[in-house]
């Protein structure tokens, strides 16, 4: 009975933490798609520039190679100089600057543009620059794009041989600023582009995600919602779900149905039996009581053991009977009688019962007037009962047990205080589970099966109130009922 209990306990508490999920889920997809856009703008990029700026060089690099054949030419109407003048100032553009520097850096010849004498036309780019690329110390042996005063150049340089007479060396710069300018404005937008669009993918997959995973959500919820009445009366369900939601929600259906037929038929069993046993162990009870009192000619030993015998069925009938009041409560066939209770009344009641707390020095504080509790009389007695046994059981003999009442608000409070060994933190959670103990407790002196505080919550919760512990090892500890104050609800 008790592990169907803590089966159906794990259940109702949903595992699934849908909303860790849905942000790995919307994480995972902006960055694939962060990734995927990436990509593509930096493929982007790379044609480009092999476009843009791959193009001038292959075109800096043909004319270069181009220049030995068309000064050859022009030296053949000319002599060598006029022809290498000829075709500098030939093949020169307002972009493209050519010269020719000796073999000691000097320069040898430029083309006319260059030096300012072609008619009509400016020299472009600036003499400042082209005095800065002409003052290079060196020049890249393949085109090559370089940064000089704030513009982009594509320089390239090679010994510029006419019939195996080496000239000098041919210098080539073609001013590529305003290219080079519009591929990184390109390069920008494409980079926002990816951004932007990671930023609308996660946003659209967010939306997605959330709508996705609504079924399962709700699936949750319900699941949540249930308590182990309800898991036979109340399936899953969730409308507008994709099929294998549907499935899972089935499957659930099916394994809460198995589960709470398993939970009836130990729940019925236990119920049954605890019911079938308290009977005869009570009839044998009695009888031992009657043998116990009336037999004079009994020898000490027999007496012993017909005393023991009585004690451990009066245990057993308790343990049955509290069997079945969990059993009862369960099936919702716990009936309580609500009724003005007063607290000091029933505590003084409680410990002046004789032989369990005869020996025991029990102190009453009540507040005044004396607090009064809308309870169920039978019941509260009950509940007060088992912990002033349980402080009995685990307390010193010589400790002083302590009952206080007192009003809290709308409540009142039954504190039961003892100066035993004390509940370490990591335990006092467990302590109201059924059939549980705490293993240093469980001594020869030590009675009883872990159902008294199991009993004393079901009994509180079911009178509307609650039960707390409060517990240090080696100072003992204080457990808290609280109840309706019958003043607040009249």
């Amino acid at each position: 009975m008790e592990s169907a209990s803590r089966a159906l306990s794990t259940i109702r508490q949903p595992r699934i933490d849908l909303q860790s999920l849905r942000v790995r889920l919307i994480l995972g997809m902006a960055a694939f798609s962060l990734l995927g856009l990436g990509g593509v703008a930096g493929w982007t990029s790379w044609t480009l520039q092999q476009w843009l700026i791959g193009s001038h060089q292959q075109n800096v690099q043909a004319i270069a190679e181009r220049l030995p054949q068309d000064i050859e030419l022009y030296s053949e109407m000319m002599s060598v100089p006029q022809g290498l003048q000829k075709a500098l100032d030939q093949i020169t553009t307002s972009n493209l600057l050519i010269w020719v520097n000796g073999a000691d850096g000097n320069l040898i010849t430029q083309s006319s543009q260059m030096a300012g004498r072609t008619a009509g036309q400016m020299t472009s780019p600036p003499v400042s620059v082209q005095k800065a690329l002409m003052g290079l110390s060196t020049m890249p042996n393949y085109p090559q794009v370089r940064e000089i005063n704030q513009r982009y150049f594509i320089l390239y340089s090679l010994p510029l041989l006419l019939r195996g007479t080496n000239l000098g060396t041919l210098q080539v710069a073609e001013d590529i600023t305003r290219d080079q300018i519009m591929f990184q404005a390109i390069v920008r937008a494409l980079i926002l582009a990816s951004l932007l669009g990671s930023l609308a993918v996660t946003g659209a997959s967010a939306w997605y995600v959330r709508r996705a995973l609504q079924p399962l959500r709700q699936l949750s919820q319900m699941a949540g919602m249930l308590s182990a009445h309800d898991f036979g009366q109340r399936p899953l369900r969730v409308e507008n779900a994709p099929t294998e939601v549907k499935e899972l929600a089935q499957t659930c259906n099916q394994m809460l149905s198995r589960l709470w037929d398993a939970w009836e038929q130990q729940r019925q069993f236990v119920g049954n039996v605890s019911h079938e046993l308290r009977t005869p162990l009570t009839v044998v009870h009695g009888y031992l009581q009657s043998v116990l009192k009336r037999g004079t000619n009994l020898s000490e030993p027999q007496r012993e053991a017909l005393a023991t015998a009585s004690t451990e069925a009066e245990h057993t009938i308790r343990i049955l009977k509290d069997l079945l009041e969990l059993a009862r409560s369960d099936s919702g066939n716990l009936r309580f009688h609500l009724e003005p209770v007063d607290l000091a009344e029933l505590a003084a009641e409680v410990t002046g019962m004789g032989k369990p707390f005869a020996s025991r020095h029990i102190n009453i504080e009540s507040a005044i007037p004396a607090p009064v509790a809308k309870a169920d009389r039978s019941r509260l007695k009950q509940v007060l009962l088992n912990l002033l046994d349980n402080a009995v059981k685990y307390a010193d003999p010589q400790s002083l047990i302590v009952v206080r009442l007192a009003h809290a608000g709308e409540f009142v409070t039954i504190q039961v205080c003892d100066q035993g060994p004390g509940i370490p933190l990591q335990q006092q959670s467990r302590i109201f589970e059924r059939f549980y103990r705490l293993d240093e407790s469980r001594d020869a002196s030590s009675e009883g099966c872990g159902l008294g505080l199991s009993i004393v919550k079901t009994l509180t919760e079911g009178m509307g109130g609650s039960v707390t512990v409060r517990s240090m090892p080696g100072e003992g500890s204080i457990f808290t009922v609280s109840l309706p104050s019958y003043r607040e609800n009249l």
